[in-house]
């Protein structure tokens, strides 16, 4: 079980009530909406509980003097108020309906889009599963918060409150009583809510465990079956399953206990208030009506207490899904806009590239990955990047892109450093392929067109032309056939050739290619090659080899060895003169046989 974001496992904190003051940014343009829910729900369970004032009118007045038709104003007033209540509660779930998911919406949004400002070493930590938990059902619990929950929450403690003021007012003496034996409930739910707000963080955090243990098991069904390691993984997941049940038995227990609490507690006073009320009404120190109206008020304030235990458990799950909320949102950006974007001059021919004494060290490693990597590329050159398994060259790729930042150096474009452009110009002057081709549940066309949603359709055609894409014209909907989730519907090579496709789409000034043929059959990658070297000719592209057929499109090779750049030279000259260079074509030239 992966660590980022488990508080279970990290020790964070469960979150308390200064998180849910942070969603105020979020609440602020629909305050006026969230008060009027607030008065609305306040008013119409006051109203509710002015009813049995009414009862004991009717008892003190009409019925004790006989007088039907007095009964009639009393009984008209009570009906007045049980429609306006309605009528209230109606108005009320409108204004929660627009509020509460306008709010969860932009939430969301926001959300999802600070995942995308969040680096690459954000996502290599934290489990995809943590992630869908709280942009899914965590602020599927905000939204049932703000909406439902805060309000009722304050307008059950205004009930209460009236409630009480209404008991002192027909009895001070019985009315404080009750008052003062309540006030231990305080304490005692206190300290559930305490319990149940660690519990809480704990089932959430489960939660998001078990979804990753499920994203992961259908992403690679096709390697679970192959292997026949469907019993392993059913076990890992019931594993996963029984944990989260126990959490969540752990905070039903909780819930249970607090309920049984607030339940019983209000109905011993109510024993007690019966018992003492019977004694002033026979002493004459009560009528019948107030004392009907009390125990009717005290009965009636039954029910806001139980709410609250149920309020409260949803106050604490909030809670600790907005410190979970927090814990992404809250997580920095380490590659970021420049303060003044510099301009790239020209704009219409392949660029130059430079890594000029690069440095890079992941965080919290003990040792650089790279350690003064030096090498020039120039205009319309294409450099493969050749060294053992291991050596960075996947990372040295990624640093052009700012997919990382260097942590020493710099990598310039025509002369600019890359941290110096702004980010959409960046990605726009360099396009890149990945050995790991990654596709989406789109169409063909969304997924090759998806750095440049503009292209036209001879500019697709091209580059499928160039990647040897051709099949895609046989497949049922032709460039509108979705390839289905990760592009498993597709082979590898012809995942890789889509990539590929995506990559050389609108002839970039710069090209990055991860090993890009490395899933293709010898046919095909002649055919790529052959078709690939007409854009190499327009652009400046790095290739990271591990073949001799893929160096043989560069005009020179850079050896990296030991974290740095130890040769740079045509294949030719490596060859002749590099022992290692040999060592190495000559491994793969076997692994390939």
């Amino acid at each position: 079980m992966a660590d980022a974001g488990n508080s279970t496992v990290t020790g964070d904190p469960p979150g308390s009530i200064a998180d849910l003051k942070r969603l105020w940014p979020w609440m602020r343009p629909y305050r006026g909406y969230l008060i009027f829910m607030l008065v609305i729900a306040t008013v119409a369970m006051i109203v509710q509980s002015l009813v049995p004032l009414i009862t004991g009118a009717l008892i003190d007045g009409p019925i004790a003097r006989h007088d039907p038709a007095g009964m009639l104003p009393l009984i008209g007033l009570a009906l007045l108020f049980g429609i306006g209540e309605a009528v209230l509660f109606a108005v009320r779930r409108r204004a929660m309906t627009v509020s509460a998911l306008a709010i969860e919406t932009d939430l969301r949004r926001d959300f999802y889009e600070h995942l995308q400002r969040l680096p690459i070493s954000f996502h290599d930590r934290w489990p995809s599963g943590q992630l869908l938990s709280r942009v899914t059902s965590d602020l599927s619990t905000l939204r049932r918060f703000v909406g439902f929950m805060a309000v009722f929450f304050f307008a059950n403690l205004a009930v209460i409150v009236v409630i009480l003021l209404l008991l002192v007012h027909l009895d001070p003496r019985l009315g404080l009583a009750v008052c003062v034996v309540m006030a231990p409930l305080v304490v005692i739910t206190r300290y559930f809510e305490a319990r149940y707000n660690l519990q809480a963080r704990a089932a959430q955090d489960l939660t998001g465990d078990l979804a990753t243990t499920v994203e992961e098991s259908v992403l690679g069904i096709r390697v679970i079956k192959s292997f026949g390691r469907r019993g392993e993984l059913l076990r890992t997941f019931t594993g996963d399953a029984q944990r989260l049940r126990s959490a969540e038995l752990d905070k039903n227990r909780t819930l249970a206990k607090l309920w049984s609490v607030i339940g019983a507690y209000p109905q011993v006073v109510l024993a007690g208030v019966t018992f003492f009320g019977v004694l002033a009404v026979a002493h004459g120190q009560l009528s019948k009506g107030d004392l009907v109206a009390f125990i009717a008020l005290q009965l009636r304030l039954n029910w806001p207490l139980m709410a609250m235990g149920w309020l409260i458990a949803g106050a604490e799950e909030t809670v600790a899904a907005t410190a979970r909320l927090f814990e992404v949102m809250d997580s920095t950006a380490d590659i970021d806009e420049p303060a003044e974007p510099v301009r790239l001059t020209a704009t219409d021919r392949p660029a130059r590239l430079e890594f000029a004494d690069v440095d890079f060290r992941f965080r919290d490693a003990a040792e650089d990955v790279l350690h003064g990597v030096s090498l020039e590329i120039q205009p319309g050159e294409t450099m493969a990047l050749v060294g053992p398994t291991g050596a960075g060259k996947t990372v040295l790729t990624s640093l052009v892109s700012r997919l990382h930042d260097v942590t020493g150096g710099a990598i310039l474009i025509d002369g600019v450093p890359v941290n110096r452009l702004s980010l959409d110009e960046l990605r726009r002057t360099v396009s890149v392929a990945f050995e790991d081709p990654t596709l989406f549940s789109a169409s063909v066309r969304e997924n090759i067109a998806l750095g440049r949603p503009d292209a036209t359709d001879a500019e697709i055609a091209e580059a499928l032309d160039v990647a040897q894409a051709g099949f895609v014209h046989d497949l049922p909907y032709g460039l509108l056939t979705r390839v289905g989730e990760q592009g498993l519907s597709l082979s590898g090579g012809q995942r890789q050739r889509l990539a590929l496709a995506r990559a050389v789409l609108g002839r970039p000034r710069v090209l990055v290619l991860d090993d890009p043929l490395s899933a293709l059959d010898v046919h095909t990658e002649a055919l790529v090659e052959k078709a690939l070297r007409r854009v190499l000719s327009a652009t400046t592209a790095l290739i990271v080899a591990h073949r001799a057929s893929t160096v043989l499109l560069a005009d020179r090779v850079a050896l990296l060895e030991d974290r740095r750049i130890t040769a740079v030279g045509t294949h030719t000259q490596l060859l002749r003169d590099n022992q290692t260079y040999r060592n190495l074509l000559s491994q793969q030239a076997d692994a390939r046989v």
